[in-house]
């Protein structure tokens, strides 16, 4: 269990966060979840490659929205509303697949590594599976000439817990967040960071320029420097395997382009950070661009 929480209102995060009891089962599904969405275009679109960030916060939105409203508009908007509370529902009910899907897959790409993010991810999950049969039992009670009200609030209820975790997850554990956004910059000075004969042709190496690590390659007779750590998931890229002009992360085949660090394609939704580098009295030296 991570020990990063503090006491208060993570109460009910450290619970979960201690929970190995989850750890079987959400291996289980990480397993499968990769198996099914593999690097590819699929997974690039769900993982938001083409958007340029993280496209499960934005396809929440929908579902949240619309369950929201019908909840609203059943308790504030009076008998005229319920025929458009029920197309709320029933919109709700149609996003959750690419919700679902884009949630598992970015759940699995971290799950492996973090047991934190492993434990409250399946109990994320499961919330939000309870949250949509409420809803669809709310819309069937309705479609029968029930109610469905209280059904649909009770929904509404495991949404919030639901959303409460999710949020935990985005920004306390930085599931879907650019891995490089705190990497601290140089104000463009020049730092030197490795003897240029240490630095073989075709061989990725790290090398450390005032405490953030950067890959440094040469191919085709250029130098190439990158910010170390994938924006992804944080991957090692100087472990990563060199292409024509591209380095791949090791841990989810994420490919950058070696000039801008421009996403030639994913899973990584944002590009890496490039450096300048040059060669100066046999020293390499790099600069944040």
């Amino acid at each position: 269990m991570s020990e990063r929480l503090p006491a208060g209102n993570r109460a009910p995060v450290r619970a979960i966060a201690g929970l190995s009891a989850l750890d079987a089962p959400g291996k289980k599904l990480g397993k499968a979840v990769r198996t099914v969405i593999k690097p590819g275009p699929v997974k690039d679109a769900l993982s938001g490659t083409w958007l340029g960030h993280a496209l499960h916060p934005v396809l929440t939105d929908v579902t949240i929205g619309t369950w929201t409203s019908a909840v609203l508009l059943d308790w504030l908007g009076g008998s005229r509303s319920d025929q458009a509370s029920e197309r709320l529902i029933a919109i709700g009910l149609l996003s959750t697949a690419p919700v679902v899907a884009s949630g598992y897959s970015d759940w699995a790409d971290s799950e492996v590594a973090d047991d934190e993010v492993r434990r409250v991810g399946v109990v994320h999950a499961a919330t939000n599976a309870v949250a949509s049969t409420l809803f669809a039992a709310s819309l069937a009670a309705r479609r029968r000439g029930g109610s469905g009200r209280l059904l649909a609030l009770a929904g509404a209820g495991a949404l919030g817990a639901g959303g409460y975790l999710g949020g935990h997850l985005a920004f306390a554990d930085g599931i879907g967040v650019d891995q490089t956004t705190f990497e601290d910059g140089t104000d463009g000075d020049w730092i030197d960071v490795l003897a240029d004969d240490e630095l073989p042709p075709e061989q990725p190496r790290c090398a450390d320029a005032d405490g953030t690590p950067v890959m440094l390659v040469r191919q085709g007779g250029e130098l190439f420097a990158l910010s170390n750590h994938c924006s992804h998931r944080g991957g090692p890229l100087h472990e990563g395997e060199l292409g024509p002009g591209t380095i791949s992360c090791p841990l989810h085949d994420s490919v950058f382009a070696l000039p801008d660090g421009a996403v030639v394609h994913g899973p990584a939704a944002y590009p890496q950070p490039a450096w300048g580098a040059r060669v100066r009295a046999g020293r390499i030296e790099v600069c944040r661009q």
